[in-house]
């Protein structure tokens, strides 16, 4: 590395994630965006003005001063310059990806989720043990404001540990995600959107030892559940509603009640397609108070800059952070594919 304070990176998919990432590292203090590879020469020529997404501003064209742009990983990862490979590639992708920006001696940052098999979770693991290389996975949920601020309550043991807690997370029909219900191109509910939960639910209270759901399929993929989770302890009550309704006036809703010992933590938001509707993060404690956290300004970027940071800070130390773990990543996948085999089989 040439600055030993800051990483360079590599960024490799260049659609609505990639260019959110983009976005980021224009902010970040402890990383630099200095290539990316694409194989749509528009592109790589600086237009990625047809990018959009379901937040944050559209694409734009940018500017390629400071960049080195490839056509492909493989020349990615020649670049010596390149620390670390941010993969924003289509889900079904991330793995031989990984593999092979760590076989070649990079670091990855893998855009979650970080694969849509059990077996393509070990495999990036077996070859991050292998090789020595850090694979983090940019599970961005834990840096978002309220999701931030509960993450941080709990690990500092102020109001007790986390004995519990309703965990949601809706939307409509994501028509502009191709492929969405495929479980080999993007996974369907589960694993693309109720992955978040799951993930941060490992954060906060450890994995669970079993699951028991129920919920609607299509096709042979999920499409909306209801989770219970079961822990080694028996005093932690667990769980979370999550997939897709058939209502595209509510686009989006977000919301989680976590009880901790000495008090209760609660959020909840909706985007409608008339307005957007909130009841902001409160703590109710076991003596009453009902406390009103007042939480930094922020846009659609700020916690993709923290994630990046928290990246970055991951690399220079050789430490994974515990909000960019593999393990809890991996976890979080053998969960929804847990969750979505016993919906499969109640129907047969």
């Amino acid at each position: 590395m040439q600055n030993k304070n800051r990483v360079n990176v590599g960024l490799v998919g260049i659609g609505f994630m990639g260019w959110i990432h983009s976005l980021a590292y224009r902010r970040s203090e402890f990383a630099d965006l200095i290539a990316f590879a694409s194989k749509d020469p528009k592109k790589r020529g600086g237009d990625w003005r047809g990018i959009q997404g379901n937040f944050g501003p559209p694409g734009e064209q940018i500017s390629l001063e400071g960049l080195d742009v490839a056509e492909t990983l493989e020349a990615l990862v020649k670049l010596p310059q390149v620390d670390v490979i941010d993969i924003c590639l289509p889900p079904h992708l991330h793995v031989d990806a990984a593999c092979y920006a760590m076989e070649h001696g990079k670091d990855v940052f893998i855009e979650k989720p970080v694969a849509l098999t059990l077996e393509g979770c070990q495999r990036i693991q077996e070859t991050s043990r292998k090789t020595g290389q850090l694979a983090l996975v940019a599970h961005v949920l834990p840096y978002m404001g309220p999701f931030a601020y509960a993450t941080e309550l709990v690990r500092s043991g102020k109001y007790g540990p986390a004995i519990g807690g309703y965990f949601k997370r809706v939307i409509s029909d994501p028509t502009w995600i191709p492929d969405f219900y495929q479980a080999d191109k993007v996974g369907g509910p589960l694993v693309d959107l109720h992955v978040h939960d799951l993930h941060w639910i490992q954060l906060l209270f450890g994995k669970p030892k079993s699951t028991h759901a129920v919920g609607r399929l299509h096709g042979s993929v999920a499409k909306y559940v209801h989770v219970l989770y079961e822990f080694e302890s028996p005093d932690i009550a667990v769980s979370s509603s999550s997939g897709v309704i058939d209502g595209p006036g509510r686009p989006f809703a977000h919301a989680f009640e976590l009880h901790l010992r000495d008090a209760t933590v609660h959020f909840e938001f909706a985007a409608h397609s008339d307005a957007a509707e909130s009841m902001p993060l409160k703590v109710i404690t076991r003596d009453g108070q009902v406390l009103r956290p007042e939480l930094p300004a922020a846009d659609d970027i700020d916690a993709f800059e923290a994630e990046i940071g928290e990246m970055a800070q991951s690399v220079l130390s050789r430490q994974s952070a515990p909000r960019l773990s593999l393990d809890h990543a991996a976890g979080a996948v053998e969960l929804a594919l847990d969750i979505q085999a016993q919906l499969i089989a109640s129907r047969r």
